[in-house]
């Protein structure tokens, strides 16, 4: 990985912050986006110590310009992106019944969205010079319905069907798509929603998902689940009202 660029949003907190210092540690220069500067700067520092090179841009991901505006800074600053992680996300928490479209809206757009823009804005690129790989972060929520997370699940979905079809256009150019699929993981995202989310168990370490999502960006699969939930998500598919009615006992709802 020595050598390659790596630009990763969400990398304040998190899966994001945890992979940009993974990312450093195994020879990328990272390029990081986020909202929040002073946090971004923490990360930044540290990636600095294994890649001097990296930059960040504090950017709102919600904003439609700012995928054009990132992706030009990104190739202004280090000549070139061989790796673009769509890591960004906000969480949806509210049961559909509280729900407003505006709040759907906003949820989408940072959800599903930037990581369109920021990809559309970065593949060309990525077309004449060759090489590329697209890594898009969905979650078990892209795959399975979430009581109370209706509009996070449905950005989720739309992420994953957005990445199956990207895979299948790109499939003979040198430009490479990766979906990754986390579980349940210990950020700060749980603690965001507008309401308190219905999950109450185990989650997995930021830093461990995102040593898989840096072993994922080189294998040959295009999905993977950190950790592995498939099993969940092959169950749901293989009986929808079993597991529909298997979640609301579950969850004592």
């Amino acid at each position: 990985m020595t050598g390659r660029v790596a630009l990763v949003t969400g990398a304040s907190s998190g899966i994001g912050a945890a992979l940009a210092r993974e990312l450093a540690a195994r020879g990328f220069t990272v390029g990081i986006t986020a909202r929040r500067a002073g946090h971004l700067q923490a990360v930044l520092d540290d990636c600095r110590e294994h890649s001097p090179a990296s930059a960040m841009w504090p950017a709102d991901l919600a904003d439609p310009g700012t995928a054009a505006r990132l992706a030009g800074a990104a190739l202004e600053a280090f000549g070139n992106v061989d790796v673009l992680v769509n890591n960004a996300a906000t969480p949806g928490v509210r049961r559909v019944t509280n729900l407003s479209p505006d709040e759907v809206v906003d949820v989408m757009n940072v959800n599903f969205h930037a990581p369109v823009r920021l990809t559309l804005a970065l593949l060309p690129h990525m077309l004449e010079r060759g090489s590329g790989t697209i890594v898009n972060v969905s979650s078990l929520g892209g795959r399975l319905g979430i009581p109370h997370e209706s509009a996070y699940c449905a950005s989720k979905f739309a992420l994953c069907g957005w990445s199956e079809s990207l895979a299948l256009d790109l499939w003979h150019t040198p430009v490479k798509v990766k979906l990754i699929v986390p579980g349940a993981v210990d950020t700060e995202i749980w603690d965001a929603g507008a309401e308190p989310s219905t999950y109450d168990g185990p989650k997995a370490p930021a830093a461990e998902v995102a040593a898989g999502i840096a072993d994922a960006i080189d294998a040959e699969a295009f999905e993977h689940y950190i950790p592995d939930m498939s099993g969940v998500v092959r169950f749901k598919t293989e009986s929808i009202d079993a597991f529909l009615s298997g979640s609301i006992a579950a969850l004592g709802l």
